[in-house]
């Protein structure tokens, strides 16, 4: 089969998948822009902590704008901005240090400025998957990344939310150091995995 009739395939599967728990019939979500849903979106992120665990935390501050094209998802264009005062490390003595304020605002690690992600290019690479490649910028520095993202389906209207829905799974990893954030290399790994879950529903809704 020609590549461009594949390509063809794998986008319009992309545009139209639903998931496995989604009634069979259901219409899926419109073009539109549409805004993350602030209740299912969640960024956590993990590094290598002097060989012995992978430490983890996560944003909760985590604003996007998806300008959805189910037609033809490459064309779609993502914005995310997250707030470094929403970081949240669960360490287990706030009361003897500000261990997230200190990571979110020293100039040794976030220095207190947004992280930013901007599209410049979609690749579909499959029936529900894709690579989004983007500028990243954290601590006033912009540097190329990419998110492996699975499309996990969308609803014209959500039974729970009644409003149109399109549900995003994406990983990204990237080396801390491109981006100034070097304290403690190599003790605390310089390599940074990220886990996205998200729902996106209209803008205005």
């Amino acid at each position: 089969m020609p590549r461009s009739i594949l390509l063809a395939l794998a986008i319009a599967g992309f545009g139209h998948a639903v998931s496995a728990t989604t009634p069979p019939g259901t219409p899926p979500a419109p073009a539109g822009v549409y805004v993350a849903d602030p209740a299912h979106t969640s960024v956590a992120w993990s590094l290598d902590h002097s060989g012995l665990s992978h430490w983890t935390a996560r944003f909760v501050g985590a604003k996007a704008v998806l300008d959805w094209k189910p037609e033809e998802p490459a064309a779609s264009t993502l914005r995310v901005e997250i707030d470094p005062r929403s970081l949240r490390t669960d360490f287990p003595f706030p009361e003897e240090t500000d261990f997230d304020g200190m990571i979110a605002g020293s100039e040794d690690f976030l220095a207190g400025k947004p992280i930013v992600f901007v599209s410049e290019t979609i690749e579909v690479t499959g029936e529900n998957t894709g690579l989004v490649h983007g500028d990243l910028t954290m601590r006033g520095e912009t540097h190329p990344a990419t998110l492996a993202v699975t499309f996990n389906g969308s609803m014209a209207e959500h039974p729970f939310a009644k409003v149109a829905k399109v549900g995003f799974s994406a990983t990204a990893s990237f080396d801390r150091s491109d981006w100034g954030l070097d304290t403690l290399v190599p003790l605390i790994g310089d390599r940074i995995d990220v886990t996205i879950e998200t729902q996106f529903m209209p803008e205005g809704s």
